[in-house]
């Protein structure tokens, strides 16, 4: 996420991003994601290396003649090898063409940097330390390739195992810079998406609880805080939801909290979730990993009241197939990898880009659609720039 826009070669940050939202991306904020992307590159390097899809490369190969040739297990391994050979490309550290086929295929057709994450890891360090756990979630993730694309351990063990409970708990935190500002962005734009009136609200995933602490804040800050008759934290990790409780009743006692254990993928009701009993639903970082999105918002609707209201903050893909860094981590899930696919708005699990998830909403019953901040106008000048909120009204 350069200072200097790719566009114009100069700083147009106050030209395109809403004003409330530039104290969060000044350029101490930026320095520590471009040092975290830089990171998650020569990692990705390591990993090429680690898995043995290096020695496949010799010579033109599509990413499935390198998942086979590496003993990888293609229904695992295809979709994170071809984010590898993508992200490598777009540094110009391995060659790609489309053959006559049109698929792609890709060379190492000069040797490798030998470029040490390390060291970049020691820069954030002495930058500002707050950021390391994005960074230690990185490694963690690097460090099990080899054995979740062989099929060795699942990416779900391997990265929510007893070892890797810390780390996320670190790096789902307001104190680490380089998530919370998912948190800030949503919460901007669910305070002024809710609601007149008395506003029950609903959210999704809420981990351990730091995106309602910002929520509730942002509606304290700007006098919406009475409004909440109720607040129904909902998550489908019984341990970050345990956590989230303790976290959000000493940190908002005055607040009317629910909690409750939710699978997005299975129907509301199980988790007491009346039909049209909220104004407000609300997520961070959760709605892309739906397998069957369609169904998902098809209950997300069903829970909103008439013409109430669906925020959802999101790494927002800025073009279609652009590799992002993040998923060098989440790539090793089944829940991001495996989506039930719909030509036009889910061409892919994961992330999606500002027309996908536009499509998405209002094939699913939503309308005034918008994304805040607007990454149509952002990304060719900082295409890094992936944090929004997808906001809808139930139609």
């Amino acid at each position: 996420m350069p200072i200097i826009s790719q566009r114009s070669g100069r700083d147009e940050r106050a030209a395109l991003y809403p004003a409330e939202l530039l104290p969060f991306f000044d350029d101490s904020f930026i320095a520590s994601f471009d040092f975290f992307e830089e990171y998650v590159e020569r990692l990705t390097l390591s990993v090429l290396r680690t898995t043995g899809l290096d020695a496949a490369c010799g010579n033109d190969t599509t990413v499935a003649h390198a998942v086979a040739h590496a003993g990888l297990r293609p229904e695992v391994a295809l979709v994170p090898a071809s984010w590898i050979f993508a992200m490598l490309a777009s540094r110009k550290w391995i060659g790609v063409r489309a053959g006559a086929d049109g698929e792609l295929r890709y060379r190492i057709e000069r040797a490798l940097p030998a470029l040490d994450a390390e060291e970049i890891l020691e820069k954030q360090r002495a930058h500002d330390p707050r950021c390391l756990p994005s960074f230690e979630i990185a490694a963690l993730a690097a460090a099990h390739y080899p054995a979740v694309l062989r099929g060795q351990v699942s990416g779900e063990q391997a990265l929510f195992g007893p070892e890797g409970i810390l780390p996320w708990v670190k790096y789902f935190s307001n104190d680490n810079p380089i998530y919370t500002v998912s948190n800030k962005v949503g919460a901007i734009a669910a305070a002024r998406a809710l609601p007149a009136g008395e506003a029950a609200i609903l959210e999704i995933g809420g981990g351990l609880g730091s995106g309602a602490d910002t929520l509730l804040g942002e509606l304290e800050r700007t006098g919406h805080a009475a409004k909440i008759s109720s607040y129904h934290v909902t998550e489908i990790s019984p341990l970050f939801l345990k956590r989230a409780q303790r976290n959000l009743a000493a940190r908002h006692p005055q607040s009317r909290f629910q909690f409750s254990a939710l699978d997005i993928d299975r129907p509301f009701a199980q988790a007491g979730i009346a039909p049209a009993s909220c104004s407000l639903v609300y997520g961070v970082n959760v709605l892309h990993v739906a397998h069957d999105l369609a169904a998902t918002l098809g209950e997300l609707r069903s829970a909103l009241s008439e013409s109430g209201m669906l925020v959802m903050a999101e790494c927002v893909r800025p073009f279609p197939d652009t590799p992002l860094h993040l998923e060098l981590v989440f790539n090793l899930l089944s829940s991001f990898r495996d989506a039930v696919l719909v030509p036009g708005w889910r061409p892919n699990g994961g992330f999606l880009t500002p027309e996908q998830w536009a499509a998405a909403l209002a094939a699913n019953g939503f309308e005034d659609i918008r994304i805040y901040p607007d990454i149509a106008a952002i990304r060719d000048a900082y295409p890094s720039f992936v944090v929004a909120a997808i906001v809808a009204r139930r139609a």
